[in-house]
């Protein structure tokens, strides 16, 4: 298991990815997102995860090249919006994301959202740019079983990464099982449950037990269930937090309370019935 900020997965296609990273989702274009992206990279975050719908793709390019850190130091993700995926922009979609950026390939770019009846022409789109050498790996967001039982057969490519919701609310055990049978890495929005591990009385307790934070305590299981995590916090003091979680690690029996919280609750859209 991890013990450093720095230490990386292996994707299936070979690319080093660290299991710790650092989301932008709901920081303000700007100075904010600016701020907080050199605070990340200065405590020693070396991922970035972004996408052309957060509007702050500017603002992230801007602070990688400020923070003085080797462009292929820094491990950058984006994603294609859905309507750019309904208009079968995905190949502009990505050219203008490289634009705002200032970047002259991405370490990973997701499809968003399993948009129906756009998503395995999105995912051939995907293909040919990461056959372009532009981006190191190509992956999904929000797809659960039936979305990848459908891509699948019809890739010639399989995802690297499969970014969805996941915490102690919505473990998905299916799903994880089934990304680690097809050797794609699960990544985890929202692993601090939009802030409500800080008030999850289990959670509250292990933290008490471990001397921890109960953010730090979600953070640790998601590693220890060998899902990459992107934390977002605009706070120096929360990024830094967020940070300090390799020199701990859950008892078993630890784990397995955390994941007896599971009820399936999600707290953002239903992939098999957004509307956006």
């Amino acid at each position: 298991m991890s013990k450093n900020i720095r230490d990386c997965t292996t994707l299936n296609n070979g690319t080093n990815m660290p299991w710790l990273g650092f989301g932008v989702y709901q920081i303000e274009e700007g100075p904010q997102t600016e701020r907080a992206v050199i605070h990340a990279l200065e405590t020693g975050y070396r991922s970035i995860d972004t996408a052309s719908i957060y509007g702050n793709e500017r603002s992230v390019g801007r602070a990688i090249r400020k923070s003085g850190i080797p462009r292929e130091d820094i491990f950058l993700t984006t994603k294609v919006w859905n309507d750019d995926q309904r208009s079968k922009r995905t190949l502009d979609a990505f050219e203008e994301s490289l634009e705002r950026l200032e970047v002259e390939y991405v370490d990973l770019y997701l499809v968003h959202w399993p948009v129906a009846d756009c998503y395995v022409d999105t995912w051939r789109d995907m293909e040919k740019i990461y056959q372009s050498g532009r981006s190191k790996a190509i992956g999904v967001s929000n797809f659960l079983q039936p979305h990848l039982e459908k891509l699948l057969p019809q890739s010639d490519i399989t995802p690297a990464v499969n970014q969805v919701e996941f915490h102690p609310r919505l473990l998905q055990p299916e799903l994880l099982a089934f990304c680690h049978s097809r050797d794609i890495r699960m990544e985890a929005w929202s692993p601090l449950m939009q802030g409500q591990v800080a008030v999850e009385p289990q959670i509250v307790a292990l933290a008490k037990k471990y001397q921890r934070t109960p953010a730090q305590i979600a953070l640790r299981w998601d590693l220890q269930h060998a899902v990459i995590t992107i934390p977002k916090s605009s706070r120096p003091e929360r990024i830094a937090e967020n940070a300090a979680i390799f020199d701990f690690e859950l008892a078993v029996e630890d784990m397995e309370l955390l994941n007896s919280l599971n009820n399936s609750h999600r707290l953002g859209p239903d992939p098999l019935s957004f509307s956006f």
